[in-house]
């Protein structure tokens, strides 16, 4: 494959591996041909070359197991094209379970398979034994077997792909080290080599652990980390053979494949041995393994033989020790970076790099020829992290937790424990203090729910009713009784100034936001096809200054979609203020009478009615005050700046003794959310959804004639009717502990999934919000929506529930404008 190093290109790949091959096979396939493949080694050399190949289908989301779906049809296809085997084989797999739990996340699994539409049947030890004969099942409390599983050769593949790209016109240069990035006026223009610079317009950083290095070159975040990551090839056993499944033993860390007659086992242990710091990544760097460690491989071989008792008379041909790249969230990295235009990312693939290959190869390409990601990638997207995520001490702390997820039990709300406390807001030590339990969103912590005196305020981790639920219960109705005070200082936080700002935003916004001075607006802001890319509040606090209230996970993602879809030569400028404002939310029917106590602004209903925002004395303070409500009751966020903060909480309980003021956390606020219905973005509203599905036609100022972003295609999505609905449910019985996920069935047939869920105190029942749709995709209504019979599947077992497009809770709103 030598080939000589061109003066220019129109994109340039870096990286060779089967990521890299992907993308630059991906890009020819849509058209862009003028494209450079940079590989300092040979292809496959880095880390590609050491994975074990297994391709599970099956993901925890739709969007990712579409991905990976893709990547077996194009694996089974490469070789008819490219003459190249990847070395696919469709064997099935087959997870086992030890424990009753892990049992209820399968019968999990197989709802979710039944949703995506795929084949997965639930086994008994005996039938897993039937599909797996060399292994022990008298421990075993069953399995599932997933057919549509597979392996695949990770060297062959990356051959494949990389002539496949040759073949429609990209060049894959070998030998070649990047050492620089080269830029001009925000953009990438080129690359710099041991072998001299390449002009470029576009630039994709695909180098594996390497990928950090490449990025800091172009002042770029790649938040990733290596980890040594292990496995063994044994020699031959009677009864394996070609077409033996993979077999996954979670609550043993471990995994299996059929090599030459032997087995490949490899596995996730529960705490990681992190490598090097990323910066410290060796080069050369080629073929190489790093050296055995047999008392860390140790907890694997032990399940290993516990489970194929063969092995206790079987030797071992290799051991691999292998260095590959892990995230802070075990998500990888993908999508073009907010700091540097037409600079992007795919890296940080934590061990499923071979069976997502194919899917996310694809996305990048689609992503970087339409200018915009074609699908929900919002799981993946690399601007789910800040710049505070590529702290290296902290990357490696987090990885040591990060490689044990793999085969970690999926609790529901399960939080990283490592790398912890991180962000603080001004008063984490009087939510301490107050036997607060925190978990962790964009690195701030945020207090989950307050355990009583003496408590330990810890999650027992459990698939149904959880240890803390008589508290968050608790803090639920006194927020419907009385009065609670929530930090919600994590919110993300702009501005928009400028002579420019009211069109910015009426562009970017699907709500009319010219309003009046001091008037809260809640909208969504959607992409060019009317799916959403954040759902925010927009309060006008000036003629030319606008403040902008979004999630706390987003902060990164919506700086970067506002800046690139400004009109173009708008005088409108985005500045983050998310740590300079400490945000209280003080909710409840007692909540006016609590804020009264401390300021003399009036705030009756016909002084400071519902979305109104002021700046009012409280205490000492001044804060702005926007009445608006996320639980479904009377009340004010309170944006308080941040060396105030301290002060106004204290006033704030001191000043709600008298009316039964109490503490409040996001376990409280999701459940209250939910009973009202409120929509949440990354849950309800993604890329995937439009305000026709979702029910938010009402935020979307149709009947102006004023333009926004999205606004044809959600016009052409009411023209035609959705397809799927958005609506609110409640269980019927008071037993079922929902999570969110569940497979939801009208009249016996799958119709969808639950988004989110919770415990209702006040329904007294799990509540939540999940899409509907018919069997034949047809376009429905709310007479269909209505005489459906709805059940939910929760861990296997079905409990019927109703649901509804109003709010369950309080559906005329007069709890919030009393």
């Amino acid at each position: 494959m030598a080939a000589e190093l061109p003066d220019r290109s129109h994109v340039v790949v870096i990286g060779g591996g089967v990521i890299g091959t992907s993308v630059a096979y991906h890009l020819t396939k849509l058209g862009l041909t003028d494209v450079l493949l940079l590989e300092q080694g040979q292809l496959s050399s880095g880390t590609t070359w050491h994975a074990a190949g297994l391709v599970g289908q099956l993901r925890a989301s739709e969007s990712a197991t579409r991905l990976v779906q893709y990547s077996t049809q194009l694996y089974a296809e490469l070789e008819s094209e490219t003459g190249l085997s990847a070395g696919y084989k469709q064997c099935g797999g087959v997870t086992v379970a030890r424990t009753e739990d892990r049992m209820i996340q399968l019968r999990r699994t197989a709802a979710n398979a039944a949703a995506f539409n795929m084949e997965c049947e639930l086994l008994t030890p005996e039938q897993a034994l039937e599909h797996y004969p060399v292994m022990r099942v008298d421990d075993l409390v069953g399995a599932i077997w997933l057919p549509a599983d597979g392996k695949a050769n990770p060297t062959d593949l990356t051959s494949a792909l990389a002539k496949g790209a040759r073949m429609r016109g990209t060049r894959v240069v070998e030998r070649t080290r990047v050492t620089g990035i080269l830029t001009r006026d925000g953009r990438v223009s080129g690359v710099k080599t041991d072998k001299g610079d390449v002009e470029a317009e576009i630039v994709v950083n695909c180098a594996g652990q390497w990928a950090k290095q490449v990025g800091a070159m172009a002042g770029v975040n790649v938040p990733l980390h290596s980890a040594e990551h292990f496995y063994v090839v044994t020699e031959h056993i009677d009864g394996v053979h070609p077409d033996l499944p993979i077999l996954r033993d979670p609550d043993g860390y471990t995994y299996f494949k059929e090599e030459v007659g032997g087995l490949v086992i490899g596995g996730f242990e529960p705490e990681a041995k992190p490598w090097v710091s990323p910066d410290d990544i060796p080069y050369p760097f080629e073929f190489q393994l790093l050296e055995e460690d047999w008392d860390h491989f140790e907890v694997l071989m032990n399940s290993a033989l516990l489970r194929i008792p063969a092995l206790e008379v079987t030797g071992i041909k290799k051991f691999y020790n292998g260095p590959e790249s892990f995230t802070p969230d075990n998500q990888f990295l993908l999508g073009e970076a907010p700091e540097l235009g037409n600079f992007f990312v795919g890296a940080g693939f934590n061990s499923v790099g071979i069976a997502t290959a194919g899917g996310a190869g694809r996305a990048l390409a689609e992503w970087i020829v339409n200018g915009a990601p074609t699908s929900d990638l919002t799981g993946v997207d690399i601007r789910r992290f800040a710049p505070f995520n590529g702290n290296n001490r902290w990357l490696h702390d987090r990885v040591a937790e990060v490689l044990g997820l793999h085969y970690e039990v999926p609790w529901p709300n399960r939080e990283m424990k490592t790398a912890r406390p991180f962000r603080r807001s001004p008063v984490h030590h009087l939510l301490e203090a107050a036997n607060a339990n925190f978990g962790s969103r964009m690195g701030w912590e945020r207090a989950n729910f307050f355990a009583p005196a003496g408590v330990e305020p810890a999650i027992e981790y459990t698939w149904g009713k959880p240890n803390w639920l008589a508290w968050s219960a608790a803090e639920q109705i006194n927020t419907r009784t009385a009065v609670t005070v929530f930090d919600q200082t994590s919110f993300s936080k702009y501005l928009m100034v400028g002579p420019d700002a009211e069109a910015a935003l009426q562009w970017l916004c699907t709500a009319d936001v010219g309003v009046d001075i001091d008037k809260a607006v809640y909208t969504g802001m959607l992409n060019e096809r009317g799916t959403y890319e954040s759902d925010v509040t927009v309060t006008r606090i000036g003629a030319e200054e606008f403040l902008i209230v979004s999630s706390a996970a987003t902060t990164e993602r919506d700086k970067d979609h506002i800046r690139r879809n400004l009109p173009a030569g708008a005088h409108a400028w985005l500045v983050d203020v998310t740590s300079a404002y400490a945000v209280f939310g003080v909710m409840g029917p007692h909540s006016r009478d609590l804020l009264s106590t401390l300021t003399d602004a009036d705030l009756s209903d016909d002084a400071f009615p519902f979305g109104t925002s002021r700046q009012i004395s409280l205490g000492y303070a001044t804060v702005r005050a926007t009445r608006i409500t996320y639980v479904g009751e009377l009340g004010w966020e309170l944006y308080v700046p941040t060396e105030f903060a301290v002060g106004v909480y204290e006033d704030l309980m001191s000043a709600g003794q008298e009316f039964g003021v109490g503490r409040g956390g996001y376990y409280t606020i999701e459940s209250l959310r939910l009973e009202k219905g409120y929509r949440a973005f990354g849950r309800e509203l993604t890329p995937s959804e439009n305000p026709v599905e979702a029910g938010l036609l009402f935020a979307c100022k149709l009947k102006t004639d004023i333009a926004f972003l999205g606004r044809a295609a959600v016009e052409k999505a009411k023209a035609e009717g959705p397809r799927r609905k958005l609506v609110g449910f409640r269980v019927d019985s008071p037993e079922a502990m929902l999570w969110g996920g569940e497979l939801v069935l009208r009249d016996g047939a799958v119709a969808g999934q639950v988004t989110s869920a919770a415990w209702g105190e006040t329904t007294g029942a799990c509540v939540g919000l999940a899409y509907v749709r018919d069997t034949d995709n047809c376009v429905i209504d709310a007479d269909w929506v209505k005489t459906g019979d709805y059940q939910v599947n929760v861990g296997g077992e079905l409990y019927p529930m109703s649901v509804s497009l109003r709010p369950i809770y309080d559906p005329k709103s007069a709890k919030i404008r009393p």
